[in-house]
């Protein structure tokens, strides 16, 4: 098996499984305990968080660790927007963003928000001259996400919070695909709120955090004892959070050597799909991309289909946002973009990890090039286009 979908999840790393496995038998106490077997457990938990406050360069009691990133973009923006109604009701995003902030975008709307969806370019960068027009006295937040799932195109992430902090606005991102990726300086970069996830960094799934800085009035998500210092009740996930600091540290200590390896193998890729495959299109910034992203699209193929050839041939990809796999839309960033539909339904979305090899990547150009052949020669369009183009 060759598995270029670490976008969507990643193999957990042994040693984070084994940092994780005394905490299910051995210390399994309820951190909210007074005896010693629960106290174990919370001074776990302070550790952890001291780990991942390092990484942003934030105070520790700054991280408040939740179920995954989904959850942290929800309470960033249901929470943000229920305290800061006396200042207004008006939130900036980017037609790109995940689901998991566009979809709560939408239930605010019916709470009676109102919502700015910023356009991008056809690289899927945010204009910072739209962004700031779009600032009225009455906005109160500004999501927009670090790097995008799909395209894997890096947002001007210190130049939107220098808008952010000169207006007074409160800034959030979604950094759950840069997060262990890339180094990030939560102060430096003017960020206020900040959505990671566990499972996209060789960490386990069913863990993420939300950084909040202290100076932001935000309220309490999840209703109940006072875990996560009042504002997230539940026992906490000390298996989980175990995990999530884990491969947090390991991320942030080999991020060098794996951006590295994977830029490589990622530009490698590219050319040899670019050089192979006619009428084929890359998909995102071409350097102003995540080290391990690669997004084409391919004329006159559907990309489902393209994915089931790979599958047969032991090669696990994915057409976009695993949270849409279900969907026959074609992608709204690739939509947000300028592609028309019939080129968006040809995407396929690349993403690798340090355990690939070159070896992989030239098995992997070679059927994809079989394959985009085979699905051409049986596709009536192309016919027509061959047809077409022998007349001129």
């Amino acid at each position: 098996m060759i598995y270029l979908d670490n976008a969507a999840t990643t193999r957990t790393a042994p040693e984070v499984v084994e940092a994780m496995l005394p905490y299910f038998t051995e210390y399994y106490g309820n951190a909210s305990s007074i005896y010693k077997l629960g106290s174990e457990s919370k001074k776990t938990a302070i550790s952890a968080r001291e780990t991942i406050a390092k990484t942003l360069h934030v105070e520790t009691n700054e991280i408040y660790f939740t179920a995954g990133g989904s959850e942290a973009d929800n309470w960033a923006l249901k929470a943000a927007y229920e305290a800061y109604q006396n200042k207004g009701k008006h939130i900036i995003t980017s037609k790109i963003e995940h689901h998991a902030v566009l979809h709560t975008c939408e239930y605010l709307e019916k709470q009676g928000a109102e919502i700015t969806y910023l356009d991008v370019d056809e690289n899927g960068v945010v204009d910072l001259e739209q962004l700031e027009r779009a600032i009225r006295p009455d906005t109160i937040l500004i999501s927009i996400m670090y790097a995008n799932n799909e395209i894997g195109t890096l947002q001007p992430i210190e130049e939107i919070g220098e808008i952010a902090l000169k207006h007074g606005v409160l800034f959030h991102t979604d950094a759950v695909q840069a997060y262990g990726q890339l180094p990030i300086d939560a102060p430096k970069l003017h960020i206020d709120m900040l959505s990671a996830s566990g499972h996209k960094l060789n960490g386990p799934k069913g863990v993420g955090f939300l950084y909040i800085n202290k100076k932001v009035r935000i309220r309490s998500f999840i209703h109940g004892g006072q875990q996560e210092r009042g504002r997230r009740a539940g026992t906490e996930n000390i298996p989980g959070i175990v995990g999530m600091a884990a491969a947090a540290e390991r991320a942030f200590r080999i991020m060098e050597e794996k951006n590295r390896k994977e830029i490589e193998l990622r530009d490698y890729l590219i050319e040899r799909i670019q050089k192979e495959v006619p009428y084929v299109k890359l998909n995102g910034h071409p350097t102003k991309r995540l080290p391990n992203n690669i997004n084409f699209s391919f004329e006159f193929i559907e990309g489902e289909s393209m994915l089931i050839m790979l599958d047969m041939k032991g090669i696990c990809a994915s057409s976009g946002s695993a949270c849409t796999s279900g969907s026959l839309d074609p992608s709204h960033v690739l939509l947000a973009i300028g592609l028309p539909h019939e080129k968006a339904h040809g995407s396929l979305r690349l993403t690798l990890s340090e355990e690939n090899t070159k070896e992989e990547m030239d098995i992997v150009a070679d059927e994809i090039r079989a394959i985009v052949d085979r699905l051409r020669n049986m596709s009536p369009l192309w016919e027509d286009f061959v047809k077409r183009q022998e007349r001129k």
